[in-house]
């Protein structure tokens, strides 16, 4: 009789890795931030965020925690973020925009070919733009959020605008590129006075799964969910379910063979979405 291979325990294996990152100063600098600019961290259940809101919590473990919801989230998001806010005692805060995705992405008209196009507000203004701003108005301009420079050439040269703009200020001046990223990166001062700061701004994906794995952070299922369906890396995103982009690559595919119920009525009311599976 043989026994089934179980295959490679690719968890288990991630936490058997070492780190090359200083935390205990990331932690600091959390701290640093928060107190020259009080704020909240930005948690939107996603693996980069939840590094984030771990290493926040650590440093500030009553620090406000921003979770904003646009309607259509993953429903295994909304019970993860209870569970994960009653096991690490967060102070939370869900904020909803004054329109819903689903909403704005119906009154636009582009997704039902008998329906006329109609001119709508843009989306990220608000769904992001305008929650960010009540966030900051009723906890401060400082922001804590997992946006890492990996995920997009927009936001690798946001930070590295940032960080040559930024000066030094340590009592003793960076002697390196290597000390001053360290020091001084992940830091974005906005226009409107905000001020972001991103712990694993310049981690790779799998130092963020290294250090879930290691620190035993419970990941959302969605994850799991996607990758029994087949998703690949680049396609294990946990965010909004549907916004408009990254139709292309597989994503409502995912989406109708994982939470086909779920699919089916938002496709009642977006009927072009049949046309992306």
């Amino acid at each position: 009789m043989t026994t089934a291979n179980p295959g490679l325990n690719v968890q288990a294996l991630r936490a058997l890795r070492s780190t090359t990152r200083d935390l205990p100063m990331v932690r600091d600098r959390i701290c640093t931030h928060l107190d020259a600019h009080e704020g909240y961290v930005a948690f939107s259940g996603g693996k980069d965020s939840l590094v984030a809101l771990h290493l926040a919590h650590q440093a500030v473990p009553d620090v406000p925690v921003v979770f904003f919801d646009s309607g259509l989230e993953y429903p295994e998001t909304y019970t993860y973020l209870a569970d994960l806010a009653e096991a690490w005692d967060l102070n939370l805060h869900v904020m909803a925009p004054s329109a819903g995705a689903l909403e704005l992405m119906a009154s636009a008209g582009g997704w039902d070919h008998t329906a006329p196009d109609q001119a709508v507000p843009d989306m990220h203004t608000v769904l992001i733009t305008e929650p960010a701003a009540a966030a900051h108005r009723a906890h401060g301009p400082g922001e804590i959020w997992g946006v890492r420079a990996a995920e997009a050439r927009g936001r690798a040269a946001a930070y590295t605008n940032a960080l040559r703009r930024h000066p030094c200020t340590c009592p003793r001046p960076c002697s390196s590129p290597q000390e001053r990223r360290a020091h001084h990166g992940g830091r974005i001062a906005r226009n409107d006075g905000t001020v972001a700061y991103g712990p694993a701004w310049d981690w790779s994906t799998e130092e963020v799964w290294t250090y879930i794995a290691r620190q035993k952070l419970p990941a959302s299922p969605v994850y799991a969910k996607l990758q029994r369906l087949g998703a690949p890396e680049h396609a294990l995103r946990v965010s909004t379910m549907l916004d408009g982009s990254h139709l292309t690559e597989g994503r409502i595919t995912w989406l109708r063979r994982g939470w086909p119920d779920l699919f089916e009525e938002l496709a009642a009311v977006l009927p072009r979405l049949r046309e992306y599976v």
